[in-house]
């Protein structure tokens, strides 16, 4: 509903584009001050926070990656005892898949996607700055129990009956349940304001076939996030309640199923893949334009491919579950399915190809990821067809060949994007160019040591090497090529170090960009980089898909208010403007909500009476969140 004008508005129209600026500037500022930076909503500064955490977690997952690689480096070590090993091999799991990969996706598109769409912030800002604190506070919970020696020790998937009442003896199986609820509510806040954002503050003009790919897979993410995600919720819950009040879910012997762990885990566990795959493709369709000099190829195809394969990965999760006994005819389908998917990733890969070859190619740093990622993904689809079938699957499954293949696809499928998309939008976030020659130096050690570090673990699960061991007998054949892989991890180890030494010396000493340095042609690059407060000063108008290599003069739309927080709000698909809707102010709440919620959480590992007695300062927080304060900006 559009809001009424007042004789006392001031709009953007009515100021000389000087004064406009510091008027915005002055409605749209995060004051100086501890505390005013805890209740700020700017979506860059906690797109900021959120890159920054994640990239932490990367870094002490990876230290435990190679503690991992070190006690397999030879027969027979002792460098680390059974149970630290089980603690350390679930820990790096749970840290990968649920505190880096998922939420550094959605990291990035918090900071981009307002920009990209020509917008002034996401959609439910509290809610966001939520949903950061929310994911602080669940890695916090996990690191916190590590360093305790009370880490979960039942691997990233916590199969029942190993993590159930019988055999998971101690909260460590508590503390990963709760970590799960943690982070699935903060992915499943963000992908609400996503989608939001996404269908409804676009800039006029910005119709369907105009949005920018990485926003497409953007969309494709948040909807696989609110549709997969309770899953996981859901068995976690469940886990709990047979843990601590007594309840049956997952035990035979009172009529539970443990395979319907499996089945919720993993109904959520492969879209989970697509959730951290497609993210990377769009910033790989992002980034490969500026770098082909020519639009992609195959626009519609991109996005056809983005939603078939958001479908598709609904109907793969038995694949896991090919050697539980399950129904031939069910296997049969779900091998079916597996091969399907490979058909919209091959179209985006040939789509990608098809660019660069008919471009011309500017390789720096972030093309050479994208070239990095386009090798290592391919490989790790074969061998996703390879393990689709039942009979190849049933040799191969509890071997180091799934352990090689899921990090081809995983790493090679999302991890490459991501340090080539840091490369490219680290000018738009900070301001500075990251060093070339470093970043070209970090990527031949990491592409190369990553190579070497897991293609050699497809052979040794050939020769039989089960995954999920501590240590192995020196007459097995495994020896050589196990220390030939860890000492290929410490190559890896070593370009990831370089790439982190690169960015933090790069905030303090890289060169100044300019704009948009990449002559890139989103929106993004329209404004300053980095962007003011306001992002934009007035907000743009869209008539092509690429509006900055079209009208470099880009057009725009005035009448917002500067004297309050604003927005357009558009219609889903033509992106006609509808209304000007308020934009919420700084708040405290978010966080005083979020610690209400944590201190609830992790009491009721140890007492189901937490739920009760926990949700009194929640609800305490939630009314001085919500409760009217005057003005539109205040009450959201």
């Amino acid at each position: 509903m559009t809001r009424d004008a007042t004789a006392t508005d001031i709009r953007d129209i009515d100021l000389p584009r000087p004064t406009l600026e510091v008027t915005l500037a002055d409605t749209w500022k995060t004051p100086p001050g501890f505390w005013s930076a805890l209740a700020s909503v700017d979506h860059k500064i906690i797109g900021r926070r959120y890159i920054v955490t994640a990239f932490v977690f990367l870094a002490l997952g990876g230290i435990l990656a190679i503690l991992i690689r070190l006690q397999l480096a030879k027969p027979e070590s002792r460098l680390i005892g059974p149970d630290r090993y089980n603690q350390i091999f679930t820990m790096h799991g749970a840290n990968m898949m649920f505190l880096f990969a998922v939420p550094v996706m959605e990291a990035v598109a918090v900071y981009l996607v307002p920009l990209m769409v020509g917008t002034r912030n996401i959609a439910f800002p509290r809610l966001n700055a939520f949903s950061y604190w929310m994911y602080l506070a669940g890695g916090a919970l996990l690191w916190s129990a590590f360093a305790m020696d009370m880490a979960p020790d039942v691997g990233w998937f916590a199969y029942v009956p190993l993590s159930g009442p019988q055999y998971g003896t101690g909260k460590r199986a508590d503390i990963w349940a709760q970590m799960i609820t943690f982070t699935e509510l903060s992915a499943l806040a963000v992908s609400v304001e996503l989608v939001v954002t996404i269908f409804k503050q676009r800039a006029p003009g910005m119709t369907l076939d105009r949005i920018p790919l990485f926003v497409w897979s953007m969309l494709v993410t948040s909807f696989l996030v609110i549709l997969a995600m309770p899953a996981i919720m859901v068995a976690s819950s469940t886990l709990i309640l047979d843990r601590l009040v007594g309840t049956h879910f997952y035990n035979p012997a009172e009529g539970g199923d443990v395979l319907l762990w499996q089945h919720l885990f993993w109904f959520f566990g492969h879209p989970e893949v697509y959730i951290i795959f497609l993210p990377a493709a769009g910033m790989v369709s992002s980034m490969i334009e500026p770098f082909a000099r020519r639009p992609v190829f195959g626009y519609l195809a991109l996005v056809m491919a983005l939603i078939a394969t958001g479908i598709l990965s609904f109907g793969l999760w038995v694949h896991h579950m090919f050697v539980t006994g399950l129904p031939k005819l069910g296997d049969s389908f779900f091998t079916a399915s597996s091969m399907a998917i490979a058909v919209p990733a091959g179209i985006q890969i040939f789509c990608w190809l098809a660019t660069l070859w008919d471009g011309k190619p500017v390789f720096k740093t972030p093309l050479l990821f994208v070239i990095g990622f386009i090798v290592t993904f391919t490989i790790g689809g074969l061998t996703g067809v390879m393990v689709a079938s039942v009979p190849f699957d049933t040799q191969v499954h509890d071997t180091y060949f799934v352990v090689a293949h899921f990090h081809y696809v995983l790493v090679g499928g999302a991890v490459f994007p991501l340090l080539g998309a840091i490369h490219y939008w680290f000018p738009k976030i900070t301001g500075r160019l990251m060093n070339e020659m470093l970043g070209k130096l970090s990527f031949w050690l990491i592409f190369l040591g990553f190579n070497a570090t897991f293609f050699p673990m497809h052979i040794l699960g050939l020769q039989g090497m089960p995954r999920r061991i501590y240590t192995y007998q020196p007459d097995m054949p495994w020896q050589y090529t196990n220390l030939f892989v860890s000492l290929s991890a410490i190559v890896l180890a070593t370009g990831f170090l370089l790439f982190f030494i690169n960015a933090i010396w790069s905030l303090r000493s890289g060169g100044a960009p300019g704009d948009n340095p990449w002559a890139a042609p989103t929106l993004e690059w329209a404004t300053s980089s980095p962007p003011p407060d306001y992002n934009f000063a007035f907000i743009p108008v869209v008539r092509t898909v690429h509006p900055l290599w079209d009208e470099p003069d880009v057009p725009s739309a005035a009448g917002l208010r500067t004297d309050r927080r604003e927005l357009i709000v558009t219609s889903i698909d033509s992106a006609e403007p509808q209304a000007r809707e308020a934009s919420p102010r700084n708040s405290i709440w978010p966080l005083w909500a979020a610690i209400a919620t944590t201190v609830m959480l992790i009491w009721s590992i140890f007492s189901p009476w937490a739920v009760v007695w926990g949700s009194v300062p929640i609800a305490i927080a939630l009314i001085g969140w919500f409760w009217p304060k005057g003005t539109p900006e205040d009450e959201s």
